[in-house]
């Protein structure tokens, strides 16, 4: 039976247990440069000590237009591999696996002069994260600058791969260029990337494969819903998650909205609140599936991975508030876990 502390397998990816620090990001660039600094290093490799099977990198733009805000991290420049060998160098030294999201904030992306989306629909408020409360007025791309944007998909992937992740996850939610282009409420194209609602991350996810090693799996994270009024639903984001299979995805990372401020429906407020659509990807696709959203109670996460809802439980605030959340978490479901030596006395 899948438990918490039980390791978990895909490909070459092999994980000693099956927690997963979800992507956060830390507004932390300084200097604006996309280069992760000592804060990022403290901040992932106190989470491999902490015990996490696997740890995601926070969004990190394939651009520097692409960013959220200028003290977002990115992989737009060769220059920028050392940094990130650096932390994942001194991760794997505690037994943890390491991947990295990349993504393009589009019409989210709150410093770029001019924001970019698949239309130019946006400019409308947006829910809290958002750090002026609104967005400005994006502009439609062009047919070309949406393949340059896949090929900086492609030359991001290649960098991580360089860079010694164990793994790459497309951030295809949470109203990000992924998902915009997705979203029926977002893309009013008339082009072949407005009626095919699917063709852009299609095509993002082919050419990160083609620079992929074969033993590596690509996770995409999926808004599964919509909270917005007119917003798509589950048997939407199935559709278009079907050609994201067969165009390379290996494991889906299934979470919730994040396109504009909620309408009438409302994202839920109680622990495990995402889990059944985590179950409903994994039921339609085989594949593995990261479930996510409030599951920092021990026993909400192990729930899910021991009903056959997930593969994998990724928890956020609850590893901003504990960097030993999965030591602390295994212990208390299995009563057996193995820290470092160095904390042996405090956590056994």
């Amino acid at each position: 039976m899948k438990t918490i502390g039980t390791p978990f397998a895909m490909k070459g990816l092999t994980l000693k247990n099956r927690t997963v620090m979800a992507p956060m990001c830390q507004y932390s660039v300084d200097k604006e440069d996309g280069i992760p600094n000592d804060w990022h290093y403290v901040h992932y490799v106190s989470r491999a000590v902490g015990g996490t099977g696997l740890i995601i990198m926070e969004m990190t733009s394939v651009t520097p237009e692409g960013r959220i805000t200028n003290q977002d991290l990115g992989l737009w420049d060769d220059n920028q591999i050392p940094a990130y060998q650096r932390i994942v160098s001194e991760v794997h030294k505690y037994g943890a696996k390491i991947g990295i999201q990349i993504a393009h904030a589009g019409r989210k992306a709150e410093d770029a002069l001019q924001p970019v989306g698949p239309s130019n629909l946006g400019g409308e408020a947006l829910p809290e994260e958002t750090k002026n409360g609104s967005l400005k007025q994006p502009r439609a791309l062009k047919l070309n600058e949406i393949q340059e944007i896949i090929q900086q998909f492609k030359e991001a992937a290649r960098r991580a791969v360089a860079a010694g992740f164990d793994t790459i996850e497309l951030h295809g939610a949470h109203g990000y260029l992924l998902h915009q282009f997705m979203s029926p409420s977002i893309n009013n194209r008339t082009d072949e990337y407005g009626q095919d609602l699917s063709k852009f991350g299609v095509e993002v996810i082919r050419s990160v494969k083609s620079v992929m090693p074969e033993d590596m799996p690509l996770i995409l994270r999926i808004s599964a819903i919509e909270y917005i009024d007119g917003g798509y639903g589950l048997d939407h984001s199935l559709q278009i998650a079907e050609q994201f299979k067969e165009a390379g995805v290996d494991i889906f990372h299934v979470s919730t909205g994040g396109e504009g401020i909620p309408g009438s429906l409302k994202p839920g407020n109680y622990p495990g609140y995402q889990v059944p659509l985590a179950r409903a990807f994994k039921e339609k696709f085989g594949l593995p599936v990261i479930a996510v959203g409030m599951l920092s109670t021990p026993q909400v996460a192990e729930a899910a991975l021991s009903n056959g809802d997930a593969d994998l439980v990724a928890v956020a605030r609850g590893m901003l508030n504990d960097p030993y959340w999965s030591l602390h978490a295994i212990k208390e479901i299995t009563r057996k876990v193995t820290p470092p030596f160095q904390y042996a006395r405090s956590i056994q």
